[in-house]
């Protein structure tokens, strides 16, 4: 099985939507992405956390296998973010950040073999520090968030020099490429260095580029969505997690992965935190894909 080796937050949230509200809760990129990613492939999380950290939420990802040796506890409070949904469930209204231990996060990586890396949202001078010690065997990945394009868009541009794929939402896109229009910004990201390209969209689903090719994807439709925290960063999980169970790469494989980050993602913003996603199977993945596959016309 190939592993997949995922840098990123590990957070407790506090989230309120127009169906309730949840205080003290399980979050962070690196948890949600690694949480839908092991559906799919082996996976490897690196990150840090405060002393504060309740045990329950380690044993939530132990529960999936995650190998959790790379996930140090440090002397301090655990990264928090508190966020409020209300009308538009697209976008969070910030209400908090702490960084806490993230402010001295250096990540040390045990293992620095794998056959997938993703850097999730993390600061960018970081992300290239673990492209220095990482040996990939076969692609690399990255997000990233509106606060990095402000703050640090040359290191940025540094750490796009160097991945294969980019996995951001619309309005990041927008922000780091100056281009209203999507399609531009990915060939605009893709002069960049990256070859393979999502574009989030939330309810509107999302776009890939693949070596100039581009494709559209919907959302999978849902009547209610409770709270979208964390929806991208379990897209991108189920998307590496897919492509890590393959032998080839092709543009109907990374076709395929997009999918079924869409259909992953539909099941994290059906309650809070990574809550309804501890509910699911293996083999109910597999029926809502077969649903996503007749509303886009899949074969």
């Amino acid at each position: 099985m190939n592993t997949i080796t995922v840098v990123g937050t590990v957070a407790i949230d506090s989230v309120e939507s127009p169906f309730g509200k949840q205080e003290e809760c399980f979050g962070g990129s690196a948890a949600y992405f690694s949480y839908a990613a092991s559906y799919f492939a082996a996976v490897r999380l690196v990150g840090v956390v405060g002393r504060d950290f309740p045990p329950a939420y380690r044993d939530i990802l132990l529960e999936r296998g995650i190998d959790l040796t790379d996930l140090h506890e440090q002397k301090g409070s655990t990264f928090r973010w508190q966020g409020k949904y209300e009308g538009d469930m697209n976008v969070a209204k910030t209400l908090g950040t702490d960084l806490n231990v993230l402010v001295t996060f250096d990540p040390v990586i045990s293992n620095k073999n794998t056959d997938y890396l993703f850097l999730a949202n993390i600061d960018p001078v970081i992300q290239s520090q673990v492209l220095k010690q990482m040996n990939v065997a076969v692609a690399t990945a990255a997000d990233t968030m509106n606060l990095w394009i402000d703050i640090k868009k040359d290191e940025l541009f540094d750490v796009l020099r160097q991945v294969d794929m980019l996995v951001i939402n619309d309005a990041e896109a927008r922000q780091l490429t100056g281009e209203s229009n999507l399609v531009r910004a990915m060939q605009e990201i893709a002069l960049r260095g990256p070859t393979k390209i999502v574009i989030k969209k939330g309810e509107h689903g999302a776009l890939g580029y693949y070596n100039g090719t581009i494709v559209a994807f919907p959302a999978f439709p849902l009547e209610k969505v409770v709270d979208p925290t964390g929806a991208g960063d379990t897209f991108a999980g189920a998307l590496l997690g897919y492509l890590a169970q393959q032998e080839t790469f092709s543009l109907d494989i990374f076709m395929r992965a997009i999918a079924y980050g869409a259909v992953v993602a539909s099941f994290t913003v059906e309650d809070f935190s990574l809550n309804r996603l501890r509910t699911i199977h293996a083999n109910d993945i597999v029926d809502r894909f077969e649903e996503y596959k007749k509303v886009i016309r899949l074969k």
